[in-house]
């Protein structure tokens, strides 16, 4: 008798959407796949538009509490925008459309819109600001994605720009295959021949 194992691989669509209602409810799905523990979890993007900031950061957060046995796949059917950018990237292994695009813009912050937790608070004062420049909070949870996004790509160069698959072969970002395979050989011929010293 065969068995199905609960450690199989799992494939989610999250597509984008304006709604965010409809991004809980995926989270929801997300963390109770998650839980199962399984070997693979595909997550294939699907549409243009871009997710908040926030709504990544709670999928991130999800995403780093999984079983250290489950592998992700994240698979871009579409060019990526702001945060949908670091869900991408927070996959094991990535795949993306040859011909689609990756695109983040600049976080829009004063420089001192965050407390410094070293600082003294009550010698400072904080600048005057007006209801058309307020700080947005939004920005802020934006802000953070940028720095997690710099960890595998140059925030400061490539923010504004659009990334094509190229660079991102560049970077070691995007799947290859053939390049694997060609490194694998070529690795295994050197180790096989002799060395002499």
């Amino acid at each position: 008798m065969k068995t199905t194992s609960s450690r199989s691989r799992h494939k989610l669509q999250l597509t984008i959407s304006w709604s965010n209602s409809y991004y809980l409810d995926w989270l929801s799905k997300l963390e109770k796949v998650l839980r199962k523990k399984p070997r693979t979890v595909q997550i294939d993007i699907i549409g243009t538009g871009e997710i908040s900031a926030d709504t990544a950061l709670m999928i991130r957060a999800a995403l780093m509490e999984r079983s250290p046995r489950t592998r992700i796949v994240m698979n871009a059917r579409s060019s990526l925008q702001g945060a949908s950018v670091l869900l991408w990237l927070l996959g094991d292994s990535r795949t993306i459309r040859d011909d689609a695009r990756v695109f983040f813009r600049r976080a829009d912050l004063p420089d001192d819109a965050e407390v410094d937790p070293n600082g003294d608070w009550k010698a400072q004062e904080p600048k005057y600001r007006d209801s058309v420049n307020e700080i947005d909070p939004d920005e802020g949870d934006y802000a953070r994605v940028l720095q997690l996004i710099n960890e595998f790509l140059p925030v400061e160069e490539f923010a504004g720009r659009l990334i094509g698959v190229p660079v991102l072969k560049q970077f070691g970002l995007v799947d290859n295959d053939s390049i694997d395979s060609f490194l694998t050989t070529a690795l295994a011929k050197s180790k096989q021949e002799p060395v002499f010293g």
